[in-house]
């Protein structure tokens, strides 16, 4: 115990949960948890457990502890990371907000999460205002508003204002594995937020199973760039390499000639990027630049068109793809750079505690390259929605499976590939047609940028695909699309119409909002 007192170590690390940071601080103090990108400050495991200590006593001054909701409205910063362990610490629950959603987007989570805090950056406070205002008065009165708490104006009085002493006054409440510390928000088509409770349980198997799968250690060097509003930003790198002893290297905001040059400069060892990112630092001049760190790049968040996959490969760099979801992991699958070329399209075999199984529509049990449902069990599951018994008990089966909603098949050496959404698959004549596997041909199409397929009403074969595009190049026409599309597609998989738009509506999330874009779809075939 060379850096932290024996007394205070037995305090954060008791026999019901793990504190990863604090026993990096007391076993290898000096060693690097967290690379702030932006001024490529580096902070120790000691630096961040202080820091946590610090906003501990704050929120113990503030009269927030055992299940209070601490809010969070900002784009990424260290700050985060040790405000998250303070609120472990004091029992209470973090709630990362979107800063890409609406007032009234905004207002709903709100309402449902009913924090006591937000702390937020001070470009963000308009957004705040703003969905304060349009809560509804009869479920969000005035006096329930929660206060802001401006991180670069606020919050380092607060901190000055605890004295050496502050933080031994200050005990952690009992706790135990199946208490919530996080609540993270998903926007779905309806438009009604959902809040997962992520428990400590959930958290910490995750880790295990994903420093485990993925052969994560203490050596290794993990950019983060998603935001901490998404289960990507806080549950495939940050938590796991800080379980392990790792180091996160804080992406502010992606750009991808800085983020290629950090890469390198920071020697990072394995980097997650969604599909979006891996084509724009493509197009940047670093491209193909010797990163002689990088173990892989893994792909995540939607599927990668097969080109991007090639570009990354012809580079020279290994690529994996990955499937999670924040309601389980996130990260459900471990492959190997081997497998991820020789079963390309794959995400590979169910990370260790996680038991998988497909399930088909008329009930029964899915063989061997057959498309089920995928359904999860294990230690890594959430503990169901914020104050929404019924929407949980929706999607959870009697014996204790999630239902995921995503259609995938198994080969007969047990390596899985994710197939889409059931809720999109649509049947024309007769044929099960699943809009990824349609996309995912459209998208390699020379002159598409982005693509959605939806199944739309036909006389003759009952639905046929409407493909939704949007074109980088204006000399695309429809014919080209549904050529391309029969080159590598079955006759009744090809889309039969093709629809031009100039962008594709989006969730808060940022994920394509089907809903909305069905709506754009007009009689005829759009052609130029």
């Amino acid at each position: 115990m060379a850096t932290l007192r024996v007394q205070e170590a037995s305090l954060l690390m008791g026999p019901e949960l793990f504190d990863p940071v604090a026993w990096w601080a007391t076993v290898d103090g000096p060693r690097t948890a967290v690379i702030d990108s932006g001024d490529d400050r580096r902070y120790s495991y000691r630096d961040v457990h202080d820091a946590a200590e610090r906003w501990r006593a704050m929120l113990a001054d503030q009269h927030i502890g055992q299940g209070a909701r601490v809010a969070i409205l900002s784009p990424n910063r260290v700050e985060f990371i040790a405000l998250f362990f303070a609120c472990i610490r004091a029992g209470a629950i973090l709630v990362p907000l979107n800063w890409r959603l609406s007032g009234t987007e905004l207002a709903r989570v709100l309402v449902d999460a009913s924090p006591a805090v937000v702390f937020g950056d001070g470009s963000m406070r308009a957004l705040f205002t703003d969905a304060c205002r349009r809560c509804s008065t009869t479920e969000f009165d005035a006096e329930s508003v929660p206060a802001w708490i401006d991180f670069d104006g606020d919050v380092p009085v607060l901190l000055r204002a605890q004295n050496q002493h502050a933080t031994a006054r200050v005990r952690s409440p009992a706790r135990s594995q199946d208490d919530i510390t996080m609540l993270l928000y998903t926007s779905g088509s309806t438009g009604q937020p959902k809040g997962v409770m992520l428990s400590h349980r959930e958290l910490l198997w995750n880790a295990i199973a994903t420093t485990t799968g993925w052969e994560l250690g203490p050596k290794d060097i993990g950019p983060v760039s998603t935001p901490f509003f998404h289960t990507g930003g806080w549950h495939v790198f940050t938590t796991t390499l800080l379980f392990c002893g790792g180091t996160v290297l804080m992406i502010r905001a992606f750009d991808p000639t800085q983020y290629f040059e950090t890469l390198v400069k920071h020697g990072v060892t394995v980097a997650f990027c969604v599909p979006t990112q891996l084509a724009m630092l493509q197009e940047g001049a670093e491209w193909g630049r010797p990163l002689p760190a990088l173990r892989w790049f893994l792909s995540g968040g939607a599927a990668c068109p097969t080109r991007v996959k090639n570009a990354v490969r012809a580079a020279g760099y290994q690529l994996r793809e990955g499937y999670g979801l924040t309601e389980c992991g996130p990260n459900c699958f471990a492959t190997t750079n081997e497998t991820a070329v020789a079963k390309d399209g794959t995400v590979g075999w169910p990370v260790p505690f996680l038991q998988m199984r497909l399930r088909r529509a008329d009930d029964t049990m899915a063989g061997v390259d057959d498309i089920g449902e995928l359904e999860l069990r294990g230690p890594q599951l959430f503990s169901g929605y914020f104050r929404a018994p019924e929407t949980t008990a929706e999607v959870m089966t009697a014996d204790g499976w999630l239902r995921t909603g995503d259609l995938a098949s198994r080969d007969r050496d047990g390596v899985y590939r994710i197939c889409g959404r059931r809720k999109e698959m649509f049947i024309s004549g007769g044929e099960n047609v699943f809009p990824g596997e349609v996309e995912t041909v459209v998208l390699d199409c020379p002159g598409v940028l982005e693509v959605l397929v939806i199944g739309v009403a036909d006389e003759r074969w009952g639905e046929v695909g409407c493909a939704i595009v949007v074109a980088r190049d204006e000399r695309l026409s429809a014919r080209d699309v549904i050529a391309h599309a029969r080159t590598q597609l079955a006759s009744y998989k090809v889309p039969k119409r093709v629809q031009f738009v100039s962008a594709i509506p989006r969730l808060g999330s940022g994920k394509m909002d089907r809903r909305a874009a069905a709506m754009l779809i007009v009689e005829g075939n759009p052609a130029r």
